[in-house]
């Protein structure tokens, strides 16, 4: 298998470590196939291809899309992130609760966002470009999110709150518990 696939405590994010092929003139990674992430739980194909730069201490977050959803696949090619995920999922029984999983060019490891979390990450790197796959097409008007900072929620960020440099939209995003009536997705475990 080319990927392992690596504890996580929310029912749903599928932490990967990818097969490094490396010597003293670099490395090699097979980064997506299909068929063994099928094996690894991931059976949706991916359809559009993203990448993000940001320096450190942006805040991208915390989104997720209305109708269909999106499933993600992110990953860090360089710098570091800690990669955060919210269970959106009214009903379940983490709704509410986060897990963050560090994401770098050293560690190349990859996460699967299913349909129902929230998703965001934070660059604790000078620089990091953040790629991710998701399983269905962006479309204008059906980008939502809760607060980076929602209390109820509590994400530990990992770097000081002063720090953090979101922007206006994620700024001014709604608490969870203001929006909850409105999710589209159901827990269904």
């Amino acid at each position: 298998m080319r990927f392992k696939r690596l504890e996580s405590r929310l029912d749903g994010p599928i932490l990967l470590e990818p097969r490094v092929f490396g010597d003293d003139r670099g490395f090699f990674i097979e980064t997506y196939r299909q068929s063994e992430f099928a094996e690894v739980g991931i059976p949706e194909p991916m359809v559009q291809d993203n990448h993000s730069r940001s320096g450190r201490g942006i805040i991208r977050g915390m989104h997720f899309q209305i109708g269909d959803g999106a499933a993600k696949l992110v990953r860090c090619g360089r710098g570091a992130i800690v990669d955060v995920m919210v269970d959106v999922r009214v009903g379940s029984p983490t709704f509410g609760e986060w897990e963050a999983f560090e994401l770098s060019e050293d560690n190349h490891r990859m996460v699967y966002c299913p349909i129902g979390f929230a998703h965001g990450f934070c660059v604790t790197s000078e620089v990091a470009d953040v790629f991710y796959k998701q399983d269905h097409y962006y479309a204008d008007g059906t980008e939502r999110g809760i607060s980076y900072q929602d209390p109820d929620v509590g994400i530990e960020w990992p770097l000081p709150t002063e720090e953090l440099i979101p922007s206006e939209r994620d700024a001014g995003a709604p608490l969870l518990r203001d929006v909850k009536d409105e999710l589209p997705f159901r827990y269904r475990g």
